[in-house]
Order: C-alpha cells, then structure tokens, then sequence
C-alpha cells in the first residue's frame, strides 16, 4: 500500500520544525521508494557486494546524522536521500578499490562514461564520477545536483525537477548538457568546457 501522502507531508514538516523523532517516524513510510532508488543504483555488478537493506540504511544513518535540509516536499527529500546514497557508494567503492592491489583510480574511457548516463558503474567508474561531479558542482551545482538525482536517485524528470524547483525542460536540458561534459570529462579530454559552453576561467 503507498504510503499517506499527508502524512509524509506532515512529518517533513515536523521535521523541518526540528521535532525530535520525526525522521524514526518518516523512514518506515518512504523506505520502499527508497529501496526501490537503491535497487535501481546496485545493479551493476560491481554494487552487488552492497545489499539494498545496507545501501538504505547508510544513506538513512547519514540523514540522521547530518544537517538535515528545510525539506519542501516529497521529492525533495528522495533528492536529499539520493545525494546521501552517492555518498554511501562512493565511500564503498573507496574502500574496495583500496583494498585491490594497486588501489589507484583507473581512466574511464568513452563506454563506461556513456554507461554512466543509463546504468551503475563499476568502483573505479563511480569514483571518476564522483571527482567529476565536484568539478560540476563547482562550474554549475544544479547541473550536479540532477546528475545526483536522475543517476543516483534514479529520479524520474518530474520528480528532479520537483526536488530542485526547477521546470522540467530546465531538468531536460540540465540533464542533456551535464551527460555531455561529463562524457567528455571521463574520457579525460584536456580543458572541457563548462556545460553551458564557456571554457572553464571564462
């Protein structure tokens, strides 16, 4: 059964009051669209060492253990909960790739930068994506931000836009022009332009 949609609005908005315990009271009622955000993100087969319970439970250790947003609605906050599972991946991806002999970032070619833009990766490529998406961010955060939602929140064009309060053709073209300069960003071209087309110090 979906979850009350008045009472997930109630609570954000307890949440956002600061009222102890409303985050406990949250989880259990979005926590299957958060599995299913999760389940979507560790498909690949470097994320099946990851189990979905695990991945959730991460990302919800790190809300409650951060400074949580003035939540605007549902979609905003699966955004937030988004930006925690990338953290969570990445710290994961971290760890493993440490763990390998060598323990160096691998160059990202041209396949598994387009394979960013439809499916999980594999560690070496969600730490390039990582590193990438700090440069974005510094360029242009709200292109990193629907990076963050439609990649590793598996957010529809609706939902990101929602989460961000943005239009969805803003979403669309945010979303086209971020794909492109990370493709050329991981496949290490020299000097790639800012998303919007300036070279970077422009």
């Amino acid at each position: 059964m979906p979850p009350d949609a008045s009472e997930v609005t109630r609570l954000l908005g307890a949440l956002n009051a600061g009222e102890g315990g409303a985050l406990d009271r949250l989880f259990p009622l979005v926590y299957a669209e958060l599995r299913r955000l999760a389940e979507q993100i560790r498909q690949g087969p470097s994320m099946q060492t990851m189990n979905t319970t695990a991945l959730v439970h991460e990302a919800y250790l790190r809300l409650a253990d951060g400074d949580l947003a003035d939540f605007e609605g549902r979609s905003h906050f699966l955004g937030v909960a988004a930006k925690a599972m990338r953290h969570v991946l990445v710290d994961h991806a971290r760890r493993r790739s440490a763990q390998k002999r060598g323990g160096g970032l691998a160059r990202v070619d041209l396949t598994d930068a387009a394979r960013l833009a439809s499916g999980p990766a594999h560690d070496h490529a969600v730490l390039a994506l990582d590193a990438a998406l700090d440069q974005l961010a510094a360029l242009d955060g709200r292109k990193a931000r629907v990076v963050e939602c439609r990649f590793f929140g598996d957010m529809s064009v609706e939902e990101t836009a929602a989460a961000l309060g943005v239009s969805t053709p803003t979403v669309k073209r945010d979303w086209r022009m971020a794909q492109a300069w990370l493709y050329r960003t991981l496949a290490d071209e020299p000097a790639a332009p800012a998303p919007d087309g300036r070279q970077p110090g422009a």
